[in-house]
């Protein structure tokens, strides 16, 4: 009964989680244009799927995105280091092949997807020891609620070791299930060169079905929830600035351990290249 409250909660009061893998991919999307992004994002903590990767170290991550000449295929590149000592094995770079589109877009039930397969590259060690290959579905419906700009998401990942024999074992083995809900909005901008600001706000319940991408017993259950902020800046040229807040609760004892703590609070900015 409390992680079905907790549940209903976080589907009513959504904030983003702009950090979080899903956000934002298929919010809005145009399939078929071609369209490339290069960034970098600062967070104060890096939290990936509930779990806190650098400690309480903040993180630097770079990107690089590009569909495949208007077929709504596409590639992305995503690396991950801690800003201090004590994580350089934990460095990972992901990669990522995808295809992404939209079917009965007047309809009601509109749905833009995507489907991927992510490889979880630890590059300071063995490939054998801990990294992972993900396949993922993702499903959008922005128009099904009658609330101009709430869209309802759903993400099916399941996750296995790289290899035969690795570390992690087959407790890295196993599905996340993600529930989200996004919500935009127009506020009047504070500078004259930004007329107004789009608000998003995001909330994500994620149901873990006994994965551990470190190779820990994990339970079957509601694992966490994530609610947050952001602001996309245009700073012209194609240059955009996003910072964002977040906040995560755990719901499952053991992710509360390996992070310290049920509550993991941090901020995160954003600086995107787009053309």
């Amino acid at each position: 009964m409390r992680h079905l409250l907790l549940l209903t909660a976080v589907l009513f009061v959504a904030a983003t989680a702009g950090a979080q893998d899903w956000e934002g991919d298929l919010l809005g999307m145009e399939a078929g244009q071609l369209h490339a992004t290069l960034g970098a994002t600062f967070d104060s903590e890096y939290v990936w799927r509930g779990f806190k990767v650098f400690g309480s170290k903040s993180a630097t991550h770079v990107l690089g995105d590009v569909d495949l000449f208007e077929t709504g295929f596409g590639i992305g590149v995503a690396g991950h280091y801690a800003n201090g000592s004590g994580y350089t094995d934990w460095t990972r770079y992901d990669y990522t092949l995808y295809y992404q589109n939209g079917v009965f877009s007047e309809e009601p039930y509109a749905t833009n997807f995507r489907v991927g397969w992510m490889m979880y590259d630890y590059i300071d060690t063995p490939s054998d020891f801990a990294d992972l290959q993900e396949g993922h579905v993702v499903l959008s419906w922005p128009n099904l609620l009658p609330i101009k700009g709430l869209c309802p998401s759903y993400v099916a990942a399941k996750m296995w070791p790289s290899k035969g024999g690795s570390w992690v074992g087959g407790n890295a083995s196993g599905w996340f299930h993600i529930f989200m809900l996004d919500y935009g909005f127009i506020v009047p901008g504070v500078i004259p060169q930004i007329p107004e600001h789009v608000i998003k706000l995001h909330g994500e319940v994620v149901y873990n079905d006994g994965v551990h991408p470190y190779g820990f017993d994990a339970d079957h259950e509601l694992s966490h929830f994530v609610l947050g902020a952001s602001t996309d800046l245009d700073l012209g040229s194609g240059l955009v600035l996003t910072p964002a807040v977040y906040y995560q609760r755990a719901l499952d004892t053991g992710i509360e351990w390996f992070n310290d703590g049920a509550d993991e609070f941090w901020a995160s900015a954003t600086l995107k290249y787009s053309f």
